[in-house]
């Protein structure tokens, strides 16, 4: 541990003075001694992470291929050119285009009756079609054996990835092993937290009224305290083990094999950074360098407390609670060194205070307990969705313990309800991209969401009307008329040649839209000859993918337990099909899939015995309900802690978890929903309405940044959006360009009923003034000037507040089809922006009849 050191100045003089703590009690003061100093400067500004992380990220625009260049381009299939023998006729009688007798009764049951939103749907292995391999590209680094399956995308990651040397951030806090670097030279545990004013702000775009940054980051690497033992060194091992799905435990041992260790768990939000020491001397670090440290009285017994300042300023309190009552005697050697006794058995805790007297009294409230990890339950009952989190807790277990101290989002604190908001306390913490999180001190929390989509269906919906209103499935004859005109054409492309690609993203996609095409035409616009038609070829094309027959077929991998394409097993390159062998984008990817097996199980409810169980298979492996399933992790995509899902799989990252797509994150919601309506699992479909209603919370409060948003720097919010948000940065851009289509209209699309709740009419009609509106003469990319596929996400958007633009920009004679992407259809967006129009004020009954 020793280092090379120099004489102090005189103002570092080795003395011992004597302060009064809260309580009263004097307390001595440590000083780094005279002799010794690191032969360097603390260490405050950290790494600064500019470059877009894109190992496994092709830069590839989202839209199927081929691409829809003009309706002549395409294949065009006649209905004697294919045999449908097998395909369930559908009625043709007007009265049959409601939702299904059924499906209306599932609907109105789960408006009364409460619903456990994670019931287990299935613990069996994937269907027999799907092979099973026990290797994956990624190896897991030092993880121990469990018995369930492992959570791939979840906060901790960088630990069992790659070098182990990346950051994991709990928020507010993040965490990274030391490995020996900087003046410190510990093998110990680093904990940082930044300061609103320790963000990096990247360049002005100019372009963007009122010249918002591009991005903002905070800095990484800064070892303001680091947890480590003297026994710690360049043989030391990172294991992790209990991989949950809001917490894991990192240990480090001084050696492969070693009895003694420091454990720490890994829990979102917790307040204080625990090491459990076993067998080891303490060693309490800082690159930042001790200032003082000052050992304190406490008011529970057997609990030791030093108040600690760096040379940043900076203000941290560390609890020693031994198991022996060994007083662990830390006492400051240098000012990078706060050195223990030997053979210590115990628990520390470390917490920044930025909050002076009041902020100690709330962690001295709460030391001699930790959390551990969490249980989640939740239910519905009518439109109110519950979910609550039940903290597992460790230390102190006298009766007297205290209740846990957690950090609340602010999503979070919006929503609480029951005793919670009498919990939080007036403590509160920067976090790096969620705005500042508030200590709540309470051993579960309890949050509502009171307005759920419930009677959302396939058909165009506006969650503004009251119920039984809200959705819009019989329009007029002469908007019927203007469809049609699209549907011959759109109906009889070649459905088997456009889905049967090399990416589950982009078949999923095609298969989709030709879903809800299929859907309008025969609900909608009452053509069940050219539905039959539609349907059939849909049938049959989804049936390659069921059958396992697609140019890269799903494989169950047993090694990280799910099931992914084999196409990175077979080509080599793990960013083949957006990196989904390793995890990346599985909601995206799966949600295509659920979303147009829902619709056909909808349409023909005798295919969904054949097809059920795959499509359940995707649900398990990307939305699993069950902690219980041997095959799939709970909740392997959505972070219930965060409110949104993480679409980064198993790579290293500088920045750790990211979102690019808040819509087609909706979208998987949404899709789970639907399915869990057709198949009649009401589970399911709750637990995708309450998904959908958190969502449109996380997305007003971290994605879409309407006016007045708090949650992010000034300096940012006029982009509108976020682009890709990442646990340590936001980065107002895509993984595949800057144009600012590309940069909103990711999400956008796909653009379907869920659009309404979660992209507010107030953030729509303020992003499309300011960027988009042709009208405007200062918005800076004018939807009438953008150039393929994305024109057409932009005006289908601009149904949520202008629907009779967004009629007339696709039913115009001399639309050209190249402005619709390879995911979606006309013939949708038309029975989209009608279905719209009358919730606008625009009350034309040429257009819509009121069912």
């Amino acid at each position: 541990m020793a280092d090379p050191c120099y004489a102090l100045p005189e103002r570092f003089q080795n003395r011992l003075t004597f302060t009064t703590d809260p309580f009263g009690q004097p307390s001595s003061t440590q000083y780094p001694p005279t002799t010794t100093v690191h032969l360097s400067v603390p260490a405050t500004s950290g790494i600064i992470n500019t470059a877009l992380e894109t190992e496994g990220r092709p830069s590839v625009q989202p839209f199927p291929t081929p691409s829809v260049s003009s309706i002549a381009n395409l294949t065009i299939l006649p209905t004697f050119n294919v045999s449908y023998a097998s395909v369930k006729p559908l009625a043709s009688s007007r009265s049959n285009f409601t939702i299904h007798s059924w499906n209306r009764r599932a609907a109105n049951k789960a408006m009364v009756d409460q619903t456990d939103v994670f019931r287990p749907m299935a613990t069996g292995a994937p269907p027999s079609q799907i092979p099973s391999r026990a290797d994956h590209p990624v190896p897991r680094l030092n993880i121990a054996q469990q018995s369930t399956p492992l959570s791939t995308n979840k906060f901790y990651a960088n630990f069992f990835l790659g070098s182990q040397g990346q950051a994991v951030w709990t928020h507010p806090y993040s965490l990274a092993w030391s490995k020996g670097t900087q003046s410190s030279r510990s093998w110990g545990m680093a904990v940082s937290h930044a300061d609103a004013n320790q963000r990096v702000f990247g360049p002005r775009n100019n372009v963007v009224p009122g010249s918002p940054v591009r991005y903002y980051i905070n800095p990484v690497a800064i070892q303001s305290i680091i947890l480590s033992a003297v026994e710690l060194g360049n043989s030391t091992v990172l294991t992790t083990d209990t991989l949950q799905p809001f917490s894991a435990n990192a240990n480090l041992y001084p050696q492969a094999g070693s009895s003694s260790k420091i454990t720490f768990p890994l829990v979102q939000g917790m307040a204080f950074v625990t090491g459990i020491y076993s067998n080891l001397q303490p060693a309490i670090q800082s690159s930042v360098f001790f200032r003082s440290a000052s050992n304190a009285a406490t008011s529970v017994s057997g609990i030791f407390k030093y108040q600690i300042t760096l040379e940043d300023g900076k203000r941290w309190l560390l609890y020693a609670v031994p198991y022996n009552g060994q007083d662990p005697q830390l006492t400051l050697v240098s000012n990078t060194l706060l050195r223990g006794v030997p053979n210590w058995s115990g628990f520390i805790q470390m917490a920044k205070n930025s909050a002076g007297s009041s902020g100690e009294y709330v962690y001295d409230n709460a030391a001699g307990v930790y959390a551990v990890g969490a249980n989640l339950t939740a239910s519905t009952f009518g439109l109110t969705g519950t979910y609550q989190f039940k903290w597992k807790k460790a230390g102190l277990t006298s009766k007297t313990a205290p209740q846990l101290l957690i950090f609340a989002l602010p999503h979070h604190v919006e929503s609480f309800a029951g005793p919670t908001p009498f919990a939080e306390t007036d403590l509160r913490l920067q976090t790096t991209t969620k705005g500042v999180a508030t200590a709540v001190s309470a051993d579960a929390w309890t949050l509502v969401e009171a307005s759920l989509p419930v009677d959302m269906g396939f058909a165009p919906w506006n969650g503004s009307l009251p119920q039984g209103s809200r959705s819009a499935k019989i329009l007029s004859p002469a908007a019927i008329s203007t469809i049609n005109s699209v549907v011959a054409s759109e109906i009889r492309q070649d459905m088997d040649s456009q889905t049967n690609l090399d990416s589950m993203y982009f078949s999923g996609k095609a298969l989709s839209k030709f879903a809800a095409l299929v859907y309008t035409v025969h609900e909608i616009c009452g053509e069940p000859d050219l539905a039959r038609l539609g349907l059939g070829q849909l049938k049959i094309a989804f049936a390659r993918f069921v059958t396992n027959q697609q140019v890269h077929p799903l494989v169950y991998e047993s090694a990280w337990k799910g099931v992914v394409s084999s196409g990175a097993y077979t080509t080599g390159d793990a960013g083949q099909d957006f990196g989904n062998t390793l995890y990346n984008d599985h909601h995206f990817h799966f949600g295509y899939f659920i979303h147009a097996a829902a619709i056909v199980a909808y349409l023909d409810p005798q295919w969904l015995e054949l097809n059920k169980e795959w499509v359940n298979m995707l649900v398990r492996d990307a939305a699993n309900p069950s902690s219980t399933d041997p095959y799939f992790p709970f909740s392997r995509m959505f972070d219930w802690y965060h409110g949104h899902s993480w679409a980064k799989g198993v790579f290293e990252s500088a920045d750790s978890k990211d979102e690019e797509s808040s819509s087609e994150d909706a979208f998987f919601a949404y899709a789970l929903k639907m399915w869990g309506r057709v198949t009649g699992d009401r589970s399911m479909e709750a637990r995708g309405n309450l998904m959908l209603a958190v969502l449109a919370r996380t997305l007003r409060s971290y994605f879409l940044m309407q006016d007045g948003n708090a949650n992010h720097p000034p300096e940012f919010t006029g982009n509108r959006v976020t682009g890709v948000l990442f646990e340590n940065k936001v980065d107002a851009t895509t993984y595949f360009g800057t144009n600012l289509e590309y940069v909103h209209g990711i999400h956008m699309l796909p653009v379907l009923p869920y659009s309404s709740f979660t992209r507010s009419s107030s953030f729509v009609s303020q992003e499309w003034s300011a960027l988009f509106d042709p009208s405007n003469p200062s918005a800076p990319d004018p939807a009438s000037s953008v150039r393929g596929g994305w024109k057409g996400v932009l005006y289908a958007n601009l149904a949520l507040i202008d629907p009779k633009r967004s009629w007339q920009f696709f039913a115009q004679q001399n639309f050209d089809p190249a402005w619709i992407d390879g995911g979606a259809s006309r013939t949708w967006y038309l029975a989209f922006a009608a279905g719209e129009f009358g919730w606008h004020g625009w009350m034309d009954t040429r257009v819509l009849c009121k069912s």
